[in-house]
C-alpha cells in the first residue's frame, strides 16, 4: 500500500460523461482520491452522498474530489444522476489503477474470501504526493474527517 510522502501513481480514466481524467490534470491542486466497490450499494452511496453534502466545502478550500471503482460509465452516470453528486466518478474496469494505489484487496463475506475494492482515500497534494493515507473507511463519517485534516 501506498504511504505518506509517496508520489501518487500515474492513472488515465474515463469519467461518468466520457472524459478522460490523468493525474497530470490536477497538477497544482490539491484533490482526494476514494475507491469505493460498487455503485448504487448502500455503503458506497452514504460515503458519495457525504461528499455531496460537504462538497461546497471541498470546493470553497480548493480540493478537488474524485471516485473511483470497477464499475462503467453509465453505471456512474446513473449513480450520479440518481443522487445529485457534483464530483468526478472514474470508470477503472481493469482495475489497473484501483491495483496501482493498493485498493484491490482480498476481503470476505459470509465465511468465502474474494477479491475486491478496499475503501481506501488518499489526500494528494499540489505536487501530486500523497498527504494522508485512509486505509479504513466508515462511509458516512469519512468526507468529514478529510475536511477536518485539511485544517
Amino acid at each position: 500500500m501506498l504511504k505518506e510522502g509517496d508520489k501518487a501513481p500515474q492513472f488515465e480514466l474515463k469519467d461518468q460523461l466520457g472524459k478522460t481524467h490523468k493525474l497530470s490534470d490536477y497538477k497544482g491542486k490539491k484533490f482526494v482520491i476514494y475507491f469505493y466497490p460498487k455503485d448504487n450499494t448502500p455503503g458506497c452511496t452514504k460515503e458519495a452522498c457525504a461528499f455531496r453534502d460537504n462538497f461546497s466545502v471541498y470546493k470553497k478550500k480548493g480540493v478537488v474530489v474524485l471516485g473511483i471503482s470497477k464499475d462503467s460509465e453509465a453505471s456512474h452516470k446513473k449513480f450520479a444522476d440518481k443522487f445529485d453528486l457534483p464530483f468526478t466518478l472514474l470508470s477503472d474496469p481493469k482495475s489497473e489503477t484501483i491495483e496501482k494505489y493498493g485498493a484491490w484487496k482480498e476481503k470476505s463475506m459470509y465465511g468465502k474470501t474474494f477479491m475486491g475494492i478496499a475503501r481506501i482515500t488518499y489526500l494528494i497534494d499540489e505536487k501530486g504526493k500523497i498527504l494522508k493515507v485512509y486505509p479504513k473507511v466508515k462511509p458516512d463519517e469519512h468526507a468529514k474527517e478529510i475536511l477536518a485534516d485539511l485544517k
